[in-house]
């Protein structure tokens, strides 16, 4: 594979060449050149774009699928190459499949399925056997198969002394627990944010409360064992607090937010579409706010699309019956960019691979090219045939949206729109 990138603007703060505009040469599928101008041979094949940008390829850590077992949902292979034309050449992968994954055989099957694809597909193993929170699944197993991590993806811990023995166990082989932030208990039969809205429009409600009280018990628990633990999607002002403060006391806590947590709130549940049935629920405004101001200052460690495929059987159905999730990956970079500009972007959908301890490329000569391609400029309006996942289900649909991913090189090879 020989590529050539014409007029290339860099964003890489840990590269020579960030900020400049040059051609890139890929010999083989490493970085063979970076220069002002290079000359095309026969042998190469040349990409250029508008306003063509470059970056180290980004990482989504909260993906599902529907392979195996809900693949009307969506397939391994057509979900990888939706990653890829999203701009994310590493994905780790929720373990919501039927059935779980809950062992090691499991995880190798997942690594068969995605061999030598230009994205790196990285499982989670479940925290519990077939995630039902009752007793630890193997995790040293599923660690050695290749898991990154242990998550019963959106179902909360409800036994604190689970959580202990999973933070004490997972020590021995540098383990990364997850741990979804909602008390069982607290949000009952709720669906979406308790407030003002949840009032008016009749529905359900999930107080900000049960997301603190599960932080704050995980958090303790955390001073307690040591180990490293993993808070994903946060949706509140008060979570910001909380992990900001955990990690001022120098525990090894990390957490995430979704990019629909960033941008939409409550005030969208009053057309009743199901797109907007999301766990945990959309927030307010203040809690938007407070969440951007945890990603300035660093308390956040990266953004997640949260990309929940579900087929219109679960979805073109009343509020009350819907199944939760929406896609993300076709929209994250549009929306992301245009509330905080490219470079910050970059830098929240690359951070995630220090968390999860995956490679951190940079683009600099003699490495291998591990890239994503896009257009920062670019407005649109976000529509059906943005849409490559097999689901349909975007709560941002008709979205005014900035920036154009063109594809990913990465892996040996180039995956472009």
């Amino acid at each position: 594979m020989n590529i050539l990138l014409k007029a290339a603007t860099i964003i890489d703060p840990n590269s020579k060449f960030d900020a400049k505009t040059v051609d890139i040469l890929i010999k083989d599928g490493a970085i063979a050149a970076i220069e002002d101008n290079i000359n095309a041979s026969n042998e190469v094949d040349v990409i250029s774009y508008q306003n063509l940008h470059v970056s180290p390829g980004w990482f989504d850590s909260s993906v599902s699928y529907g392979e195996p077992g809900f693949e009307e949902r969506e397939t391994l292979a057509n979900g990888l190459e939706v990653a890829a034309k999203s701009g994310f050449s590493a994905i780790a992968l929720n373990p919501i499949t039927q059935p779980v994954i809950d062992n090691s055989a499991t995880i190798r099957y997942l690594h068969g399925q995605a061999h030598q694809n230009a994205v790196t597909l990285s499982p989670m193993g479940t925290l519990t056997l077939k995630g039902e929170g009752l007793e630890l699944a193997e995790l040293y197993d599923m660690k050695t198969a290749g898991a990154i991590a242990f998550s019963d993806y959106q179902r909360p811990i409800k036994n604190p002394n689970l959580l202990k023995l999973a933070l004490l166990y997972a020590q021995n082989f540098n383990g990364l627990v997850l741990s979804y932030p909602q008390d069982h208990q607290i949000a009952s039969h709720g669906m979406v944010n308790e407030g003002t809205n949840s009032t008016l429009l009749g529905l359900k409600g999930i107080p900000a409360l049960a997301e603190e009280l599960q932080i704050t018990r995980d958090l303790f628990i955390l001073e307690y064992t040591g180990g490293k633990l993993h808070i994903p999607t946060i949706s509140t002002a008060k979570s910001v607090a909380l992990i900001k403060e955990a990690k001022q006391k120098g525990l090894q806590v990390s957490c995430s937010v979704s990019v629909h947590h960033l941008s939409l709130t409550d005030d969208q549940l009053s057309t009743f579409d199901t797109n907007m049935k999301v766990r945990p629920p959309l927030r307010t405004q203040d809690d938007v706010e407070a969440l951007l101001t945890g990603i300035t200052d660093g308390t956040i460690d990266m953004i997640t699309s949260d990309h929940s495929p579900m087929d219109i059987e679960h979805k073109k159905v009343e509020f009350d019956n819907a199944k939760y999730g929406t896609i993300g990956l076709e929209s994250a970079f549009g929306v992301i960019n245009k509330i905080l500009g490219a470079r910050e972007t970059v830098k929240m959908f690359t951070n995630g691979r220090r968390v999860f301890e995956l490679q951190s490329p940079s683009i600099d000569v003699g490495n291998q090219a591990d890239l994503t391609l896009f257009n920062p400029d670019k407005t649109y309006t976000f529509s059906n045939k943005d849409i490559k996942s097999t689901s349909k289900n975007s709560a941002f649909m008709g979205s005014e949206l900035k920036g154009e991913v063109f594809g990913i090189i990465a892996n040996k090879q180039k995956v472009l729109q």
